[in-house]
Parts: C-alpha cells; structure tokens; sequence
C-alpha cells in the first residue's frame, strides 16, 4: 500500500510538472516524467521516456486546442516541419534504446537549461505580421531542416517535441511567441505519439499503473496552464517559459547526480 501511495505522489508531481511545462511553454512531458520517473521510482529511463511520451499525447492536444480557439495555432504552415519530424522520429527513438539511462537524462536536462536561458536573455518578440512578410518557400526548406533535428532528438531523448520545437519555430521559424507555443504542442501530438508507440515495440510495455497516472494528472494540468498562458502577454511568457525549463532541469539534476 506505501508502494502505490509513493506511485501516486510521483505520478501526481511529475503530470503537474509535466502538464504546466506542456501548457505554458510547450515542453515535452517526457522532459520532465522520464527523470522523475527514474529518479524517485527506478522506472528504466527508456520506459520512463515512454510513459511521459504517451502522457504528451492527450495534454499537447488539448493544449493545441486551447491556444487554436485564441488564434495561436498556424496548422496548414506546421505541416512540413511536422511530416519531417515524424519520419526521423523512430530513429531517434531506436538510437536512444542503446545508450545508458544516465546519458539520456543529463542530455535532456542540460539542453533545457541552456534553451531556458535563451527565453530569459532574448525574449521572442515576433509578430503575426512580421511572420507573414517572411517568404513561403525559405520557411519551408527552414522547417524541413528543422524537423530532421527535432524529429531525432525527439526519439532520442522524449525532449525535442517541445524545447527544440518551441525553439525553431520562434527562433529559425520567425513565429511570435503565442504562436510558437501553440503550434508547437499541436506538432507534439503527432510527434509524441509516434515516439511513444516506437518506445513500446521496442523496449515493450511499461507499468500501467504509473502509465495511467501520468496520463491523467499531465492531461489536467495542461489543460489548466494553456488557459492561463494564452491570457498572458508576449514578455510574461517568455519568462515562465525559461524560468519552467530552468527550474525544472536544476532540480531533477541535482535529485539524480548530487
């Protein structure tokens, strides 16, 4: 019975984590379940990626919906960056079944920092008429380099679906950050559940119990900060979203390596 309480109280903190990360700056669930999942209940880091991949599905996609009903969600112009990530996906996720769990959870956790700081020190400023002004075919062959980089990193650590996302598509991309947020958790749907279904056939099926779990307390609590983050302005969200990706990967650093 401790066992479980302990299970749930994980659960519990590592969907809420996951969940306000997902909502307010598109980051991947995986970032923040697969260490925590590790770390506090000896769940293989594989797995762990896994579980927090699949919680991604449901919480990017109503968090996707959320930011569309704003008119933060570019779908139609997403849509190259989204097939690319999908098919270099799978192999990320097949080169992460070889490397050591400690390799896989630094890697994540120093990469969130060193994006978070970039949100802190140059904010996104961008607006919807400076993105249109921007020539269709150069963002195509942008997103088309950018989702071969995201796609592997997301296979690979669980991460790309949300920090690299987030950052291409602000930074390389040109979208105003709202926008960026919510396009890339739309991407994220796809992205996660591809790397989650990859995760599953080849490292097979993991506890269902902490699988559920995570499921529902990061699909609630996504819901909860997307509605919130879509009230705030530009220079608001850029600082919850450095000081999420920064917290967040100091804390599960120190937990696992100190």
């Amino acid at each position: 019975m401790g066992d479980t309480l302990i299970k749930i109280l994980v659960c519990f903190i590592a969907g809420a984590g996951a969940g306000i990360g997902t909502g307010f700056a598109g980051m991947s669930a995986a970032a923040i379940i697969g260490p925590m999942l590790t770390t506090f209940l000896g769940i293989p880091a594989y797995d762990a990626v896994g579980i927090g991949l699949i919680s991604d599905v449901l919480a990017s996609a109503i968090s996707a919906y959320t930011y569309k009903k704003s008119g933060n969600l570019d779908v139609k112009g997403s849509l190259p960056l989204l097939i690319s990530v999908l098919v270099v996906t799978t192999i990320g996720s097949f080169v992460a079944s070889l490397l050591p769990d400690r390799a896989m959870n630094g890697t994540m956790q120093i990469a969130l920092i060193i994006i978070g700081l970039r949100f802190l020190l140059k904010p996104v400023t961008t607006t919807k008429e400076q993105l249109n002004k921007t020539s269709p075919k150069n963002r195509f062959v942008k997103a088309i380099i950018g989702g071969i980089l995201i796609g592997f990193i997301c296979g690979f650590a669980g991460a790309g679906g949300g920090m690299m996302l987030l950052l291409v598509l602000s930074s390389f991309l040109g979208y105003p950050m709202h926008m960026a947020v919510g396009t890339s958790v739309f991407i994220m749907t796809f992205t996660a559940l591809t790397g989650g279904i990859s995760h599953f056939i080849i490292g097979g099926f993991p506890d269902t119990l902490s699988l559920v779990l995570c499921v529902a307390f990061t699909l609630i609590w996504a819901r909860i900060a997307a509605k919130i983050a879509n009230k705030s302005n530009t220079k608001v969200l850029n600082r919850v979203v450095g000081i999420v990706m920064i917290a967040t990967s100091i804390v599960i650093l120190a937990v696992s390596y100190l």
